[in-house]
């Protein structure tokens, strides 16, 4: 089992003016990879609070991936990634890159996403756009993946096994 906590970045839906429909998806798409909700909140656009929220999830050990959605674009007030920049210990691009690669392919408009990924002590963090629509196609283009990247954060399987798996 994956514990997956799910972040929603929404001054909107902070004040219950808009339904969490992203953070809901997630919910659901995690399934797969018997990942379990095991935290969910909504906070607004407010960078410290966003940081203030990795930080405790991650150093409190409370889940092993935490998914935020929202704050990916180009709005004044989008800084999901600049806050998770801020507190992540080691970048993983390759997760953002592919998001990126597949979702360009629906929507233009993909390649204008500014997510980051990566990884805090042993939890692994990732930025998902805001709508519905495009947080199951980024999550489509990385999920299969994550599992495996959850197990050597977890040193349930080294870098080794990895590579021979992959290369029969």
């Amino acid at each position: 089992m994956i514990r997956v906590a799910v972040l929603t970045i929404s001054d909107k839906g902070s004040t219950g003016e808009r339904e969490d429909k992203s953070g809901q998806v997630i919910t659901e798409m995690i399934a797969e990879i018997d990942g379990e909700r095991v935290y969910y909140d909504i906070i607004p656009d407010e960078i410290d609070q966003i940081k203030e929220s990795l930080i405790e999830i991650s150093d409190n050990n409370t889940a092993d991936l935490i998914l935020t959605t929202g704050g990916t674009g180009f709005a004044p007030r989008d800084i999901t990634p600049e806050a998770t920049a801020a507190v992540i210990e080691k970048e993983v691009p390759g997760l953002t890159e592919k998001m990126r690669w597949e979702t360009v392919k629906i929507t233009p408009q993909a390649s204008l996403s500014r997510a980051r990924a990566g990884i805090r002590k042993s939890t692994l963090l990732i930025n998902l756009p805001g709508s519905p629509k495009a947080v199951r196609e980024c999550l489509d283009a990385i999920i299969d993946v994550i599992p495996h990247g959850i197990d050597i954060l977890k040193e349930n399987i080294t870098e080794h096994d990895h590579h021979n798996h992959n290369h029969q």
